[in-house]
């Protein structure tokens, strides 16, 4: 038996094969689970192509998280593959270029809004969309990079993941009496697209390994993709609310 055998699970912001999402959906699949993809837009297409190179091609539904109608018709799209769901990943961030890089001080509130909006507010509107599908109760984990401190070159990202830590726990608040637990993983850096894409990632990465207890391989995601699915899983029942680090033990360690 797989850890999540019989388990439903949406995965959003699959668009490599290198990308934490695109773990959690194999590892789901290793683990029983049927797995849906979500994508949008010019990005459907690549994420449909990708889905191919899973254990067992994944269905991928059109879901932009800033659009009412795509939110609203999410729980349709959805049935139109499984008749419910027991998890839903979070794995969407997005901030303009002059969000980050150092240029915190001159930031556009546009530029702020777009990020805060994508990378925050996203998780209410999909829990929420969400929630009619998990009927019984349900697990909602999102993915971050631990915003309780200042890091270099992250600047107004890291405004917005603070945004979306705090939303994670607002959210715990407001959907555990429904049965809906909300969690999220804390990974260390890793080269992803969507990372390397930050303008001077290299200063983040460059010593991770070397100050983590355990050390860290800035190419394997599979470590949080499995936090993330324990999280899914019937092993952490009581739990919600909560930020999981799995970052070699970078966290707890003084400077």
């Amino acid at each position: 038996m797989g850890l999540l055998d019989g388990k439903r699970l949406l995965v959003t912001g699959v668009l490599t094969d290198r990308s934490i999402a695109f773990a959690v959906a194999r590892v789901a699949q290793e683990e029983g689970a049927e797995v849906v993809l979500s994508s949008f837009g010019r990005q459907m297409k690549i994420t449909s192509t990708i889905a191919k190179r899973l254990p067992e091609p994944a269905p991928v539904i059109e879901l932009d998280v800033t659009s009412e109608e795509d939110l609203a018709a999410l729980e349709g799209r959805v049935r139109e593959h499984v008749d419910g769901l027991d998890g839903v990943l979070h794995s969407i961030g997005f901030a303009p270029k002059e969000a980050m890089g150092g240029n915190f001080l001159n930031t556009a509130w546009s530029d702020v809004a777009t990020a805060v909006q994508i990378s925050a507010y996203s998780l209410k509107s999909l829990s929420v969309a969400a929630l009619p599908l998990m009927a019984n109760g349900g697990s909602v984990v999102g993915l971050t990079f631990d915003a309780r401190v200042a890091w270099p070159v992250y600047d107004w990202m890291g405004v917005a993941k603070a945004a979306f830590e705090s939303t994670a726990r607002y959210l715990a608040r407001d959907l555990g009496p429904k049965g809906v637990r909300v969690n999220v993983v804390s990974a260390g850096p890793l080269r992803t697209t969507a990372a390397t894409s930050i303008p001077g990632f290299e200063t983040l990465e460059g010593t991770w390994g070397e100050r983590s207890p355990l050390g860290w391989d800035v190419t394997n995601t599979e470590p949080p993709a499995r936090a993330a699915l324990a999280l899914m899983s019937d092993w952490f029942p009581a739990t919600t609310g909560e930020m999981i680090h799995v970052d070699g033990g970078f966290h707890a360690m003084g400077s």
